[in-house]
């Protein structure tokens, strides 16, 4: 089995490396993993990128916010069905429509009709469309002041309408009711207990060195994304090795401390369809019965220049993670992984 997951994954990178300036795939089966690279990573050091490589990994740091959330309701912290403005600074306003309050849960969830981008930004980016870095402003105090005047789409609890700013807000209450920094908080909760030492929000000069360069969809340098206080949406660098070591623990249940977050996140549910629901972080999916009717659990994720995926069965214990360096999905191939891993 080694041996063909091995060539499975490495045949996925040279796919995705006609796409992609450079890109890694990890694939998972059991107690065997395989990580595969595959063209450049346009970095410092050059080379084919591999098991610690740094890249961005946009919307998947959402997973992480919300087992987060998990791991502090577990605790007490918080509660899951706690207002959202409780767990804000004094004076912040939060909207609410049909007398429903925006909740945790419903932030975790995507059903806090909260728009998907931070007010203003939309305009912004259609201004300026060539801007790097478009979430450099989006500071605590820009984001309040803007959700103050935010309309919700939809009554808190009754729609999936997926939102960068319901995320990046999670991520700030959990830091600010903790007293801490959000990206301290994943270390401490998340990252220290798996023994991940290299997903981070603030790449420091060591890391630099193994970090990829983003590309353009056209294949052009570009410069990297800062999320500010709106990290919780997006903001995570990380690696094949990590991530690896974070879907293991969500395929085998995690160490002690965080397995009833874990539970947590995958007992909650919001259904899109009969087929389609989203867990706390993720979202999940059963293929059609003709296609063998298995369970797929998924994050994606994109910046100004990478594209990331992460998708498990956990009842089967598979799993796939796929990180590009270029502003192109790399979900098709890396679910085309997924389900020859679950047919085999």
């Amino acid at each position: 089995m080694a041996q063909e997951l091995a060539t499975l994954a490495q045949e996925s990178a040279d796919r995705l490396a006609g796409k992609h300036v450079g890109v890694v795939v990890a694939a998972l089966a059991g107690d065997a993993v395989e990580i595969r690279g595959a063209g450049r990573t346009g970095g410092p050091q050059g080379g084919v990128p591999g098991p610690g490589t740094l890249f961005e990994i946009g919307s998947v740091t959402k997973a992480f916010t919300a087992l987060t959330l998990a791991r502090l309701v577990s605790a007490g912290t918080v509660g899951l069905d706690e207002p959202l403005a409780d767990l804000l600074p004094d004076g912040a306003v939060v909207p609410a429509r049909d007398g429903c309050r925006i909740t945790l849960r419903q932030l975790a969830t995507h059903t806090s009709g909260l728009p998907r981008l931070p007010r203003g930004m939309l305009l912004r980016a259609l201004l300026h469309p060539s801007k790097p870095d478009p979430y450099a402003g989006c500071t605590a105090e820009t984001l309040l002041t803007g959700l103050a005047r935010t309309r919700l789409g939809a009554t808190p609890g009754k729609r999936f309408r997926y939102s960068n700013l319901g995320a990046g807000l999670l991520g700030l209450a959990l830091a600010h009711r903790t007293g801490t920094e959000y990206e301290a908080l994943i270390t401490r909760e998340i990252c220290a207990p798996l023994g991940m030492t290299d997903t981070v929000v603030t790449v420091d000069a060591g890391r630099a060195e193994r970090s990829a360069q983003g590309h353009s969809g056209r294949g052009r340098p570009v410069a990297p994304w800062h999320l500010a206080d709106l990290a919780g949406a997006g903001g995570l660098h990380s690696t094949a090795t990590d991530l690896v070591a974070f879907v293991r623990a969500q395929l085998d249940g995690g160490p002690a401390e965080l397995a009833e977050a874990i539970r947590l996140t995958r007992s909650v549910e919001h259904r899109k369809s009969p087929f389609a629901w989203v867990h706390l972080g993720w979202m999940a999916h059963r293929l059609h019965p003709r296609q063998g009717a298995h369970l797929q659990i998924w994050h994606n994720g994109g910046t100004g220049g990478f594209s990331s995926f992460v998708g498990f069965d956990p009842e089967k214990r598979l799993a796939v993670i796929a990180l590009g360096n270029a502003q192109r999905p790399v979900d098709r191939p890396a679910f085309d992984l997924l389900r020859t891993l679950q047919s085999r």
